[in-house]
């Protein structure tokens, strides 16, 4: 535990964040890491840019063996960006705002509920975080990639909330979709993501459960930050 009288230095955890499209987890997980001193990996952002790899390539979203194939060959790398956030690069390209649109969302969807997929991606997450200090964001970091978590929380706000927190993200990258589509796509990824038979997003039965809607970055950073050092 963090204070410990024999002055020994804090153990350095994996910090699991799941929750659906929109709670704001990329955020938080960026912010908690920072923080903490920690890294942060967002393993969303591993799904997002095969989609979008695929999608160039003119592959299919249920080509499962050329997808499987495509994500064993290739290289990611994230590198810190302006403030504060992160840049994410596949086989030396960045590709940082490309996979932040809706329609590789969507893809990116589809493509995670493939074994092959999940079977190559999950290998390298876990390879990434094995050695602990990391704070990893996605949909079933506390479920399937890193179940033995020392810490996990669920991240979650109100649909109405997170279309809102999802449509400023858009419009900031140059988009310009209205909110009611907005609200569609995410209840079309609440679906697909809760549904699928592979690694299906819910909360871990040991998360910690985060409601955001009423609750600011840093609040929900400081509740974050306090769990984890009760737990060093």
């Amino acid at each position: 535990m963090s204070g410990d009288p024999t002055g020994a230095a804090p153990r350095r955890l994996r910090v699991a964040i799941d929750g659906p499209s929109g709670a704001g987890k990329s955020t938080v997980a960026r912010a908690l890491a920072k923080a903490l001193g920690y890294t942060y990996l967002d393993t969303g952002a591993m799904y997002r840019a095969l989609a979008a790899t695929a999608m160039s390539q003119g592959i299919a979203a249920d080509d499962e063996e050329a997808l499987g194939r495509l994500a064993r060959t290739l290289r990611f790398r994230f590198e810190p960006g302006p403030a504060g956030g992160q840049r994410v690069f596949v086989d030396g390209r960045d590709v940082t705002n490309e996979i932040r649109s809706s329609a590789v969302g969507m893809a990116a969807s589809a493509v995670s509920a493939l074994p092959a997929v999940r079977a190559a991606l999950t290998g390298e997450q876990r390879r990434l975080g094995e050695g602990g200090g990391v704070v990893m964001e996605g949909r079933d970091i506390g479920t399937v990639v890193f179940p033995d978590a020392e810490v996990k929380f669920y991240l979650d706000a109100a649909p109405d909330e997170r279309g809102r927190r999802r449509l400023r993200d858009l419009e900031a990258r140059g988009e310009s979709p209205s909110l009611g589509e907005v609200r569609r796509d995410i209840a079309k990824r609440d679906h697909q993501d809760s549904t699928r038979a592979l690694a299906p997003l819910r909360p871990a039965d040991d998360a910690v459960r985060i409601d955001s809607t009423r609750m600011g970055v840093d609040e929900v950073v400081q509740e974050m930050r306090r769990v984890v050092r009760e737990r060093e």
